[in-house]
């Protein structure tokens, strides 16, 4: 039984995501969430540390997964554990949090050889696959676990 509970929850985690990440996620959220630095009236740089926008982008996350996870358990009548749903959305907001600074993203793909792949636009795509391997699989292990 947990093993379809995992790949009920993957597949509810992994909706929510692409529901949080391109379908509320505005363009002044997806330019600030890792930082940015604005022109001051003096034509000085003013840099900003963007962790008030990455915390609404996450936030928004936890949000849209709950409200995943919430229709699954209503709609397939899947008993979810309280205990992992809560640990599953902290760990997505946690992983979805820093990965979205960009600078872990950027040292992965050095570290990988990839650093070619960035001025190919290859960021999107690692960022997106680090949200896969690192938020949403652990989650969905989580909340399976706290289901047997």
């Amino acid at each position: 039984m947990a093993a379809a509970e995992f790949a009920a929850a993957y597949i509810a985690l992994f909706t929510a995501h692409h529901a949080a990440d391109y379908l509320a996620q505005s363009d002044r959220m997806s330019a600030r969430k890792a930082g940015w630095t604005e022109q001051g009236a003096d034509g000085k740089p003013i840099p900003h540390s963007g962790w008030g926008a990455n915390q609404v982008h996450a936030a928004t996350h936890s949000v849209t997964e709950l409200l995943a996870l919430g229709l699954l358990a209503i709609v397939v009548h899947l008993p979810l554990p309280v205990w992992g749903v809560t640990a599953a959305v902290l760990w997505i907001h946690l992983t979805h949090s820093l990965i979205d600074r960009r600078w872990p993203v950027r040292a992965w793909m050095r570290r990988a050889g990839a650093g070619d792949f960035v001025q190919r636009g290859g960021m999107p795509l690692v960022d997106q696959s680090m949200h896969m391997v690192f938020g949403l699989f652990p989650a969905a292990l989580l909340i399976a676990g706290g289901a047997s």
